[in-house]
């Protein structure tokens, strides 16, 4: 394939060599002269192993310019790798995004045959939707998916292993407005052993920010644990190397789909704890400290979505704070059901676990002697509770609650995402989704 790469830095420069050493006829793009001289000499305006390498290797394949209009003409493809630096106040500086997709649209506008644009460059969800698409469809006066390609492909590249990362990715994701240009992406990566994942502009967009703040998180944690070890004489690496060994549920996707808050007798009892100990060693530990409060804005969350609803009869499916068990300790779903009591809504509870243990489970003593208003509201089947509720919660994934029908008019809050298939009959919302 003829590509052409816009943006001769880090991303730019390891996708060219690794492009070209793949068999295309790659031309960098960039306004940066002295980028340019290196590119047509043969050498890397960056340090990356193996990509000195790769571009001598390349040879003719490989050619740099300033000239976009010839660029894009002479070519079938644009990667654009510019860069999207932080402003003072957080935020991109999308400039070079934007002048780029202008100047490729300009390009696009004289030319029969049908170009993609693929914006490899990190950007927020929305952006291409915003900014990308109706610029360039603006300047060429084309439309996307039509008139001309469009796809967003974030790499996922580390510094210092970027060219083996390149040829070794832990997935391949194709954010594509049709299918013809997720095809002609997708054949750039036909020989890499990964994952190929094809999807929407805006979940492509995302899953890099996805990635790189979890990989910071993973740090902070890190550091976090390493600094409460070392304060109370333990080694660190033995903890940490330990958790890691745990791939069932430490490094593993448990724990790791949206949903509602945590609780429970471990959870909340263990992060409080080892809070507390580090406070007692005068340690600020930002993350550890934080995961509490975010927890409880994560019920204020739900707790507004119900009450945004239309009604004062609500019905909770589930309030164990997990699917499959009768345990009420510090159950998010506890805390929502006497917050609504206190704001006067008209409450009714189903949870089949909760009435089992009410009888005779070792939950009996709580549930009479401490929550006695709640297990007053309880009704023994899903039926009884749809009949009096206008607006319906779906409190924990227990699988009688999946293929749920309810009412015509009733409200469906979901904070589990019980089902890949909403209820039918009303309106649903999804608390993360």
């Amino acid at each position: 394939m003829r590509i052409s790469v816009f943006g001769l830095g880090y991303v730019g420069v390891v996708a060219t060599g690794c492009l070209a050493h793949d068999g295309h006829e790659v031309i960098g793009v960039d306004p940066n002269p002295e980028k340019v001289r290196l590119i047509n000499e043969g050498k890397s305006p960056i340090v990356e192993a193996e990509i000195g390498e790769l571009i001598v290797a390349a040879g003719s394949r490989i050619r740099a310019t300033d000239d976009t209009i010839a660029a894009v003409r002479d070519t079938e493809l644009s990667l654009v790798c510019v860069g999207t630096p932080s402003q003072g106040n957080g935020s991109l500086d999308l400039s070079y995004v934007r002048r780029v997709c202008e100047q490729i649209g300009l390009a696009i506008r004289d030319k029969d045959e049908r170009h993609t644009v693929v914006i490899r460059s990190t950007i927020l969800p929305g952006t291409m939707a915003t900014l990308v698409r109706p610029v360039l469809e603006e300047t060429s006066g084309k439309l996307a998916g039509s008139g001309f390609g469009l796809c967003n492909n974030p790499e996922f590249l580390r510094e210092g292993t970027a060219v083996h990362d390149y040829r070794n990715p832990p997935k391949t994701v194709i954010g594509e407005v049709d299918v013809t240009s997720g095809d002609i992406v997708a054949s750039l990566y036909a020989g890499l052993d990964a994952p190929l994942i094809r999807t929407s502009l805006e979940v492509a967009e995302t899953v890099k920010y996805v990635d790189n703040v979890w990989h910071a998180v993973k740090v902070a944690f890190a550091n976090e644990v390493g600094s409460i070890c070392k304060q109370v004489r333990v080694d660190g690496h033995q903890v940490m190397n330990i958790f890691c060994q745990d791939t069932k549920l430490n490094i593993s996707p448990y724990y790791m789909k949206p949903g509602f808050a945590f609780g429970g007798s471990c959870l909340p009892k263990d992060v409080r704890a080892l809070s507390y100990k580090a406070q007692t060693l005068d340690l600020d530990l930002p993350l550890l400290r934080a995961i509490m409060p975010s927890n409880r804005s994560h019920i204020d969350r739900g707790f507004d979505m119900i009450i945004q609803g239309k009604g004062r009869k609500i019905g909770i499916l589930g309030f164990s704070f997990k699917a499959g068990t009768d345990d009420l300790r510090e159950s998010p779903l506890v805390e929502i059901i006497e917050r609504l009591i206190g704001k006067g809504y008209d409450v009714r509870v189903y949870d089949r676990n909760v009435s089992l243990a009410a009888l005779q489970g070792g939950n009996r003593d709580y549930i009479l002697n401490h929550i006695p208003h709640i297990s007053r509201l309880m009704v023994d089947s899903i039926d009884s509770l749809l009949d009096h509720a206008q607006i319906v919660v779906i409190g924990n994934g227990s699988p009688e609650f999946k293929n749920l029908t309810v009412r015509e008019g009733q409200h469906v809050v979901d904070l589990v995402r019980v089902g890949n298939v909403p209820p039918t009959g009303g309106s649903y919302d999804g608390i993360c989704w």
